[in-house]
């Protein structure tokens, strides 16, 4: 379902993918199968997100983020891709940033520029991932920090 108020110019998308309203997709985003994309979120071209990936409001996935399956971004997360930007000078390639299986970020977390997060890694509200995160382990603090394995 794709909400008639939303802006999908994407055709790969999966079955059972909701897209809800105020949303933009560009044409070259892919996304699986049993999504969630909540209200006002913005997907651009070079990025994947697997099945089962719930996106809450307020996220903007820029180009060279990957999101695998069975993640979730909580609201008002934030990602990076370019870790010098300026106005109307673009890097030649952005920065890969990798979101592995089954992990979580609470709402409001910022992940820099070419972070990769483990699977099933928890990172709490609020925090600033400055680093890897390893898999299965939770996270938060500004900046992020190793709290315990999970």
């Amino acid at each position: 379902m794709i909400h008639p108020l939303s802006d999908v110019k994407a055709t790969n998308i999966g079955e059972k993918t909701n897209i809800w309203q105020f949303c933009v997709v560009f044409s070259k985003a892919i996304i699986g199968d049993n999504c969630n994309i909540c209200a006002q979120v913005l997907i651009e071209n070079d990025v994947k997100i697997g099945n089962n990936v719930t996106i809450k409001s307020g996220v903007q996935i820029w180009d060279g983020i990957t999101i695998e399956d069975n993640v979730f971004i909580g609201p008002n997360v934030t990602f990076t891709n370019d870790l010098f930007p300026r106005s109307k000078k673009y890097p030649e390639k952005f920065e890969q940033t990798l979101i592995k299986h089954g992990a979580s970020i609470g709402a409001n977390a910022t992940i820099l520029a070419g972070i990769t997060i483990g699977e099933n890694a928890m990172i709490g509200a609020g925090s600033v991932v400055t680093k890897d995160v390893p898999a299965n382990t939770l996270w938060f603090g500004n900046p992020a920090r190793f709290i315990r394995n999970i």
